[in-house]
């Protein structure tokens, strides 16, 4: 299967799910377990990308300027600082990272 034809397959089976949610009874989405595993799920999958933009090079597991720039980020985020500092403080470390040669 070619890149497009895998591509197609995906956007088909995407469309199919979205289609089948319309389908389902309103009450089996309205209860409190539905409302906490949307919730998780959402996190679970927003960590994920993070782990794997942050990690990942290709195939391959790589730790570079990218994790502290991370660690950065999440500890300003926990101390509730606005999101462009946060943005602005993770560049800043992974660029002196790579300044001062200690990350790739």
């Amino acid at each position: 299967m070619t890149l497009w034809g895998a591509v197609l397959v995906a956007s088909i089976l995407c469309l199919a799910l979205k289609e089948l949610g319309y389908l389902l009874p309103g009450h089996w989405l309205d209860g409190a377990r539905a409302a906490r595993i949307t919730d998780l799920l959402t996190i679970a999958l927003l960590a994920a990308l993070v782990g794997v933009q942050t990690l990942a090079t290709g195939t391959a597991i790589v730790v570079d300027a990218r994790v502290p720039a991370v660690l950065v980020a999440a500890g300003l985020l926990w101390l509730r600082a606005p999101f462009l500092v946060v943005v602005v403080a993770a560049a800043v470390v992974a660029a002196l990272l790579r300044l001062v040669g200690l990350a790739t």
